[in-house]
Order: structure tokens, then sequence, then C-alpha cells
């Protein structure tokens, strides 16, 4: 493809538009033929969008260095653009900028394999990612013995690449690969994400021995249990849980784990049995008769149960005030903040707030009240700082706080706060009850 013009961008939309059209047939043999043809577009489509990545960043930075920005300048914010652009969060726009620089300037045969359909976007990133260790002379030996012939990889499984990528790896520099086994082990970490049915899945990363370890000595006490006559009807999966949790907390049952919790319902889900959902703040909506119960637990316990009035607009659910208990304003604020927006406020990162941050900024006289006040990641708190990037509070009286993000090259993103619980009464404003968790 040359260079990019309107004139394309037309074209690539009409087909867009034209396949959006698309029905399913009687005839299954067309339709693998169809599959088989939109899996290769696919991968053409992931082609051109890194080779568009890395312009877009060699453009942004040349702009930079020749206005004579300091260095630490040039990079700031472009993987933000990218996630924005392709509506993922920016640590997703991060790993697509470095998987175009990878494709475009160190594995020619692997972009090559990706321009004409017979690898996927995500094989492909299995390569980046197994080669990152790497020099660029080093990696472009792999990209050259793995993906030269399509023929090599034809019916090879994702672990088979994984594992040929590997042993390249080591057999080019074993040294390499020893210092990033050493780096990922000090990156080990324990998060959360949401699961279906109000389930959370919590993720360990660490060395392999020691999952290993921890997972057979978890089966073998389950085991023992169930062998025992303890196991109290449980499956062996369910003791494994039951264990890991009562060996990390010390505790049987979550209201006894000496961590804050903030859970925002209603008044009416909390003590006149509605059902609209509460959000436990760091997972999301929970139903409101688990809502119940977990504030039920709380105040049967030993755990100091405490309550804060918020208020919201009764039409939009946009939170409007908090009742405060501290003397210290800012401190408020933030809490008030941190209820509202729930997850960073870039549009599709939903990562946890680090930053509350002034839209428009102190320099510009903005002032630190809850209208022009957002909370955001780490990551996005700096990549707004970079030239060029705008934002500003939008007037939208009767709905959620929203916020008018603009990017160096003019594009423009709205970021809408999530409503709260709402009642459903018509009144000017709504109490919501925030219930916090804490050991005592």
């Amino acid at each position: 493809m040359g260079a990019l013009v309107a004139a394309d961008l037309d074209e690539l939309r009409a087909f867009a538009a034209r396949l959006r059209c698309v029905e399913a047939g009687g005839d299954a043999g067309l339709g693998i033929e169809w599959l088989d043809a939109i899996e290769a577009l696919k991968s053409v489509g992931c082609a051109a969008q890194a080779v568009i990545t890395d312009g877009v960043a060699t453009s942004i930075r040349a702009d930079r260095r020749a206005r004579e920005l300091p260095r630490a300048e040039w990079d700031r914010g472009i993987a933000s653009q990218i996630a924005l652009a392709r509506r993922e969060s920016p640590n997703r726009g991060g790993r697509h900028l470095g998987f175009a620089q990878a494709l475009v300037h160190e594995m020619p045969h692997t972009l090559a394999m990706l321009q004409t359909g017979r690898l996927n976007e995500w094989r492909a990133t299995l390569l980046v990612r197994e080669t990152a260790c790497l020099s660029a002379t080093d990696r472009a030996i792999v990209d050259r013995r793995l993906c030269s012939d399509p023929a090599i990889l034809d019916g090879v499984g994702d672990r088979g690449l994984i594992a040929r990528a590997k042993a390249l790896a080591v057999e080019l520099d074993a040294a390499s690969v020893v210092r990033r086994h050493r780096k990922a082990v000090s990156e080990r970490r324990v998060t959360t994400r949401p699961a279906p049915d109000s389930m959370a899945y919590l993720s360990v990363l660490m060395p392999v021995e020691q999952a290993v370890c921890l997972q057979a000595t978890l089966g073998r006490d389950a085991d023992s249990l169930i062998a025992t006559g303890d196991s109290g009807g449980r499956t062996r999966n369910q003791l494994m849980v039951d264990l890991l949790f009562e060996r990390g907390t010390g505790a049987s049952v979550a209201s006894g784990v000496p961590v804050a919790v903030n859970l925002v319902l209603s008044d009416e889900t909390l003590l006149a049995g509605g059902h609209v959902a509460a959000q436990l703040h760091g997972f999301g909506p929970v139903p409101a008769g688990i809502a119940r119960r977990l504030v039920a637990d709380a105040v049967d316990s030993d755990t100091e149960t405490s309550l804060r009035r918020v208020y919201s607009c009764p039409r939009s659910g946009a939170l409007t005030a908090m009742e405060s208990q501290s003397r210290t304003f800012p401190k408020s604020l933030r809490k008030l903040i941190d209820l509202r927006d729930r997850t960073c406020r870039t549009p599709w990162c939903d990562a946890p707030i680090r930053h509350h941050d002034h839209i428009r900024s102190r320099r510009q006289h903005g002032a630190t009240t809850a209208r022009n006040g957002s909370g955001l990641c780490e990551a996005c708190n700096y990549a707004k700082e970079a030239p060029g990037w705008t934002a500003r509070p939008v007037h939208n009286p009767g709905r959620t706080h929203l916020i008018d993000l603009g990017t160096p090259t003019g594009h423009h993103y709205r970021s809408a706060a999530p409503p709260l619980p709402a009642t459903g009464r018509q009144s000017e404003v709504e109490t919501v009850v925030s219930t916090h968790l804490r050991a005592s």
C-alpha cells in the first residue's frame, strides 16, 4: 500500500459497510470459504494497523524533535493516542505500539506473513513476545528461521510456536533469556478481575516452581480432607479455594478480613428489600441480595461498619454531593471522585484510579472542584501532560459528569461517569448509602 490518502480511507469505510450487510446462507461450504477469507482479511488489517501505527509514532517523534522538545517528551502520550483510535486501554495501546515497531523494524518475515493472511495477530504477538529479550540481530534470525517459509509453522499450535521461539532464543542468547526470567520474577504480583455471576478471578503471577508447589499443596490437603470425611460436602476445587483464602487471610469468611471495602447501594436496596444492584468499589455491580448479606455479615461480626450518605440525581444517577466526615476538603473530594468515576476516566481504560487530577489545569485557573476533577490511572495522567493534549469538563445538566478529551492530532473523545444505583423515586436528591467495612 502506498501513502495514506483520504480516497483510500473512504473506500475502506465503504467496504466495511458492505460487510455489515453479510447474512448467513444455506451453503455450508461457501460459509467456510467466507470464514477463511475474512480471517485472512483480519490478518491483513492487523498488518496495515502495525505499519500505520509505526508511521504515526515516527511522525509524532520527528515533529517533536524538530520543535527541539526534550527527548523525554518525544514518546509521551503516543501509546494513548493509539489506544483511543483503537478503542482500547492505554496499556493495550502501548502493546500495539511495541508490536508494530518490532514487526516493521526487526521482523519483516512475520510482517509479510500477516500481510498475506498466513499468520494471525495473536500468533504474531506470541513471536514478538518470545523474542523481546533478544537483540535486533538475533530477533531477525528467529524471524527468518520461523517465518521466511509459511510451511514452517503451518499446522503448528500456539504452544508449539512458543516452544520453537523459546528454543531458538535460548540457542542464540541464553544469557538474555536468564536476565528476562529474573526481571519477570521481580514483577510478580496479585490481581483481581470480575467474573460472571458475581464471582471474581484472583490471578497470581509468580515463578512456575512456586505456582506448581502451591497448587500441589492445596490439592494434597483438599484430598486429605475428603479422605478423612472432613470436607463438609465440598468438592476438591471448592476446598482448594477455601484453603487458599483461609491461609492467605487467617479467616474463614470475608467479613473478618482486615481490609477496607466501599460498597455503594441505594437506601431502598439496603433497608426496603429493593432489587437495584449495588456497586462494590474496585469490582463492579453485585446483586442486591448479596450486597445486603455483605452488610449484615459486617454488622454481625467484629467489623467496624460506618455509613456515609452520598446524593445522586434521581433521573440520571449522577453523583452530586457527599456528606463529609472529614475536616480536610481534599480528602473528601477524592473520596467523592472515587465513588463517581470508579475507574480511570480515559475512554476504554478501566485501570484503578491512582491520581486525582484537575481536568482544566491549575495553570489555566482550573478550580479544585468535583466538576473539574477526574480520577485517572498514573499512565493516563502523565500522558495528558504531553504537548497538544486538551481536556475540559462539559456542561451536562441533569446527566452524569462528562469530560471532553482532545489529542494532539485533533481528535476528540468523550468520557461519561457511570450512574450510581437508582431507586426510581422522583425527588430532587436520592440518598445512597456507602457502607465502609473495616476490620477492627
